[in-house]
């Protein structure tokens, strides 16, 4: 059985500006389970988004972040 690839992109954005602040994955990636760091360190309280998109799907999600 051949295991597909499909680009994957998963970006964060800052809700009021809809700025992209980073780009946590951007490549070619066989179908699984995946983990991620996303060190906010260096950005500001508030809401976020974070956005998974595929070649066939895309899920946007709402991010709060208190420091």
């Amino acid at each position: 059985m051949k295991s597909e690839n499909a680009k994957v992109k998963i970006v964060v954005f800052l809700i009021f500006l809809a700025k992209e602040v980073a780009t946590l994955v951007n490549e070619q990636q066989a179908a699984g389970n995946y983990r991620i760091e996303f060190d906010a360190s260096r950005l500001t309280s508030g809401i976020y988004f974070y956005q998974l998109k595929t070649d066939k799907f895309i899920e946007t999600k709402k991010m709060l972040l208190m420091k």
